[in-house]
């Protein structure tokens, strides 16, 4: 896989013009995220060499390289999850790339549904922890030198510095953000009221099929780590309503605009 990774690396470099400053993973319905990018390249995954490709509707399945708010940023619109049959390892390949390639921090965003009854649908929730019950883990297997400690510490997963900064810059732009802890899990058949009650019980306040594998990777590779999730529909154990992935894409992409321009101040403050 290393070798994977450096092939990888080499061949975005020839296309970049610096080393990326920021690696940026959009999700479900999320993919506009990268407008405010002043774009260099925008290549599909399937050109990138080992790149998976996504197979989700709602992600784009682009690589975008280019300058927001004065940083170089390297953007996935679209990402990857394990149940679209992916090992943990490739779901984080795109990853250790960009970390390879230099960029100090992590910014990801995605769709989630709420688990807290005091958040509403199309509520923005900054991540201040996880909880992994995806049943993997990442790091799982053989562990080069190159990518890291062997058992990295995660008890600052999520840069207090960057929470902090994002908590301001939303106060900044009158954009009401919410803060808490999202539950990783497997999917992707959506949660029983009888789960729900109890990812609620042991201090979920938002649960989504991504972003937790992406956090452990990107915590190894010594990279500052900020997720900023969407609360696309409600989960109250004792009046679930249904959900579709299409009423799920359009609560995403009606935060779309607002979320664009809270990263575009997050990454001008730092």
């Amino acid at each position: 896989m290393l070798v994977d990774i450096r092939e990888t690396v080499e061949f975005l470099s020839s296309l970049m013009k610096k080393a990326p400053d920021i690696g940026m993973i959009t999700g479900t319905g999320l993919g506009n995220l990268t407008k405010n990018i002043v774009v260099d390249f925008r290549l599909p995954f399937e050109k990138i060499p080992h790149f998976p490709t996504s197979t989700v509707e709602g992600h784009q399945g682009n690589l975008v390289g280019g300058t927001m708010a004065g940083k170089y940023v390297l953007a996935l619109e679209g990402r990857f999850h394990l149940y679209e049959g992916y090992t943990p390892r490739e779901v984080t390949f795109p990853v250790r790339v960009m970390a390879m390639l230099g960029a100090e921090y992590l910014f990801m965003s995605s769709a989630s549904g709420g688990l807290n009854p005091q958040f509403e649908t199309g509520d923005l929730m900054v991540v201040t922890d996880h909880i992994n019950l995806k049943g993997v883990n990442p790091l799982v297997g053989q562990n080069p030198d190159d990518f890291g400690p062997r058992f990295p510490d995660m008890s600052r997963a999520y840069d207090p510095h960057l929470v902090r900064l994002a908590r301001e810059t939303a106060l900044e732009q009158k954009i009401y953000l919410r803060q808490g802890v999202y539950v990783g899990v497997l999917g992707p058949s959506l949660e029983t009221p009888a789960e729900t009650r109890f990812l609620r019980m042991i201090g979920g306040d938002a649960v989504g099929m991504s972003t937790v594998s992406q956090t452990i990777v990107g915590v190894q590779t010594g990279m500052k780590i900020l997720a900023i999730v969407v609360i696309t529909n409600m989960n109250l154990p004792d009046c679930m309503a249904e959900t579709s992935l299409d009423a799920v894409i359009s609560t995403s992409e009606k935060a779309g605009p607002s979320l664009s321009n809270l990263w575009e101040g997050i990454i001008g403050n730092l």
